[in-house]
């Protein structure tokens, strides 16, 4: 990891009434589990209070920061979301998460809480680890780390859909005598958790509920809560407040990787494919869909300009599944374009994902 810079704090920071230290909730979970659902869904029912957001993308293009400022909401406008597209942040702490947290710090009308929305690919020790820095401890503290899993993904055994792939890869390696990389982030993340949001439920029965739940249960410490959720809908009050303050506790939360100094994603490989705008959102999602099918490929995920429409499209792929809708206007300054971020395991066929979008 990366040795801290001087970033000490700011002397136009401002305290809310009554508060000491600002309280973060770390928001961490699998690609596509659902975490920026579930942030957009806590800020739109803020109550009052002020939100700023780090968010961390896995790729070049911030679509899940470029999501959440098109909310336009009180509770978190614009200027209170900042991305860090420069890799994970839990390898790039020093230079990316430090500075993020001065300029919220900094913000004139000062915030009540940060949630910070990790990559599908991040570790969330090494960066609770970081609220231990002298430069950062004074200022904040990890009011909880919020583990968020896709249910129906669960409900069959995995962490994600498709993993027959994935599975087939590692017995073809005969040099890989570790667990599925995959597993491993997801067993970390898990194991760092203070609560796990199970989303999708909607999309499973009860008994498939339990077995997401028992899933979950055999990787958490004992007492971690689970709780059930479709579409991002949780009571804010589940998730905030907590007063865990993690980062006094984070040393005892076992890891796979607590006896690396550092680790890498040498796993992981993202590109960006720019696309001719489609006919219609039917036909992106089509060729969408064909893509998720090649090998090793996780997700996929972007903004789309229609042929004769007005507005946005967002497209998001996990596996097999791929969602689509127009979210707002294309803003004045805006260059209308059709972008996707793909996002899988190294070593997958970039030209082979491009004929399927481009077919």
């Amino acid at each position: 990891m990366n040795a801290l810079g001087p970033h000490a704090p700011p002397s136009a920071a401002v305290a809310r009434p009554g508060q000491t230290r600002t309280p973060c909730t770390v928001i961490t979970g699998f690609l596509g589990a659902g975490k920026t659902t579930l942030i957009r869904a806590l800020l739109e029912k803020a109550d009052g209070r002020r939100f700023a957001v780090i968010v961390n993308e896995f790729g070049d293009v911030g679509i899940d920061g470029e999501l959440l400022k098109s909310c336009g909401l009180a509770s978190c406008p614009g200027e209170n979301i900042v991305e860090l597209a420069n890799g994970c942040i839990c390898c790039t702490v020093a230079d990316d998460f430090a500075p993020a947290l001065d300029r919220i710090l900094a913000l004139p009308q000062g915030v009540d809480h940060i949630l910070i929305e990790t990559s599908g690919l991040a570790l969330p020790k090494p960066l609770v680890q970081a609220f231990n820095w002298p430069e950062i401890r004074n200022r904040v503290t990890v009011d909880a780390v919020i583990a968020v899993a896709d249910a129906a993904a669960l409900a069959e055994g995995q962490v994600a859909h498709d993993m027959e792939a994935l599975a087939a890869q590692r017995a073809a390696d005969e040099s890989l005598d570790h667990d599925d990389p995959v597993e491993e982030v997801f067993e970390d993340q898990m194991a760092c958790a203070d609560l796990v949001v199970l989303t999708r439920t909607d999309l499973i029965d009860a008994a498939g509920l339990e077995k997401a739940r028992a899933h979950v249960a055999a990787h958490v410490a004992a007492g971690v809560r689970t709780i059930a959720a479709a579409h991002g809908d949780v009571d804010p009050m589940a998730l905030i407040g907590l007063g865990h303050a993690v980062e006094d506790q984070i040393e005892g939360r076992k890891t796979h990787h607590d006896d690396e100094l550092d680790h890498e994603h040498d796993d992981f490989d993202s590109f960006v494919v720019d696309l001719a705008d489609p006919q219609s959102p039917e036909d992106l999602a089509a060729r969408v869909q064909a893509a998720t099918g090649v090998d090793n490929v996780l997700r996929i995920k972007g903004f789309a300009r229609v042929a004769g429409k007005p507005m946005r499209l967002v497209v998001q792929a996990a596996g097999p599944r791929v969602s689509h809708y127009f979210d707002r206007p294309w803003r004045a300054g805006e260059t209308p374009a059709t972008r996707l971020v793909v996002i899988g395991l190294n070593g997958l066929d970039r030209a082979a994902v491009e004929a399927a979008l481009k077919a």
